[in-house]
């Protein structure tokens, strides 16, 4: 079954953690779980985010954050955000086209 995280966050310092981001992705290159992956940005408060990320399963999200880059990310990524990001782990229950 599809899983689907979300993380809502904020951060003063955009350019750091796309820089991040960029370099998560090369070192996961061939390892990581993610199928897709929607960066967000707030219309009405730039500096407000919200990403939404896509696994083939909640196992398989697992398998994503025990990797060693990932743990270095979320604990970079947390002294970026101006506040505790919020996370939301969902099952996808339904899907329509």
């Amino acid at each position: 079954m599809t899983f689907v995280q979300i993380i809502e966050y904020e951060t003063t310092r955009e350019d750091e953690m796309e820089a991040l981001f960029q370099s998560w992705l090369r070192a996961t290159e061939g390892k990581r779980t993610v199928t897709r992956d929607a960066h967000t940005q707030d219309r009405d408060d730039t500096h407000h985010y919200v990403d939404i990320i896509e696994f083939p399963s909640y196992e398989q999200a697992m398998v994503n954050n025990r990797l060693p880059e990932t743990q270095k990310l979320a604990e970079q990524f947390r002294a970026l955000c101006t506040k505790e990001p919020r996370f939301m782990n969902l099952e996808v229950m339904e899907e329509q086209a």
